[in-house]
């Protein structure tokens, strides 16, 4: 929502690198320390960080952001809500975990509640969709997150989070930086306003930080595939805040959908602890 309010002002890639600038410079104090102790460990996976640094920090901001300066609401929404369908497959494709007949239900019909929040129960909207090229990189979007995602379990437990963190943010300025360059020589910058510092301060807090430090520990806790459906939410939230903020109404199709959206996320992550054992990231042998 942000990232759409200020697109007419702030390139996509000027966005993405200095909410990570603000971002790396904002968490150094707090995991500096732990860094430089941790600094073998992060030598043995720096391959493993790499990837998550461009498929997480690098991409899928960066074409998220492109794509809304080309495609709408409704397409972005339905794209993204196919991510917990997207994130399996990865998961099976790095980690060989598999998805059981309830968690597959459950994706089921969490999705068909999210298609009625996303369509308004009015099914013509989704038959009169015409798609741009802002739809691809919202796809490549959703891929890079599976990856990134699946890739989570490849780090070693004992790796602090903020150690993590700290180390994808900073290989993931240098990998926007030549981007970044690019545009400021091909379009210009942005000027600085308060309108676009603070959007800069918000996903730099909010998105970068505390999100990506919720979403790992999710991940390692219960698993990218369970933790994916959550994403579901997003439209739910999305419409809560418009109704707190913006003095719209609930309408009947809120109530047609958060009963299934709620019922596939019960699905899905029932029987959670049961399961753990098989979600815990496991550690990667030392390689020295």
């Amino acid at each position: 929502m942000i990232a759409r309010a200020v697109h007419a002002d702030m390139p996509p890639m000027s966005l993405t690198f200095w909410r990570w600038v603000m971002a790396c410079l904002l968490l150094f104090p707090l995991s500096g320390r732990a860094l430089f102790a941790h600094r073998a460990l992060v030598r043995r996976h720096f391959y493993v960080l790499l990837g998550l640094s461009l498929t997480g920090v690098a991409i899928f901001h960066s074409f998220v952001y492109i794509a809304l300066h080309t495609t709408t609401a409704v397409n972005a929404s339905l794209v993204l809500a196919v991510m917990p369908m997207v994130i399996p497959l990865f998961s099976y494709l790095i980690n060989g975990d598999r998805l059981s007949s309830r968690q597959i239900a459950g994706i089921g019909v969490s999705s068909i509640g999210i298609l009625i929040i996303i369509s308004r129960a009015d099914w013509s909207v989704l038959t009169r969709l015409s798609f741009t090229p802002g739809d691809l990189w919202i796809l490549g979007a959703v891929i890079s997150w599976s990856i990134y995602s699946s890739l989570l379990k490849r780090l070693p437990r004992e790796m602090p989070s903020l150690v993590m963190l700290q180390t994808i943010m900073m290989i993931g300025i240098v990998l926007v930086f030549p981007f970044y360059l690019r545009e400021v020589y091909l379009y210009g910058g942005f000027t600085p306003s308060p309108a676009n510092l603070a959007a800069i301060a918000y996903v730099a807090i909010f998105a970068s930080i505390v999100a990506f430090l919720s979403w790992n520990k999710a991940v390692h806790e219960v698993g990218a595939n369970k933790a994916g459906l959550f994403i579901h939410l997003i439209p739910l939230f999305s419409a809560f805040l418009a109704i707190l903020l913006l003095g719209e109404r609930l309408q009947g199709y809120h109530f047609a959908g958060l009963p299934l959206i709620l019922a596939g996320i019960y699905l899905t992550t029932r029987g959670m602890a049961r399961g753990r054992e098989n979600i815990i990231p496991r550690s990667v042998p030392d390689e020295r």
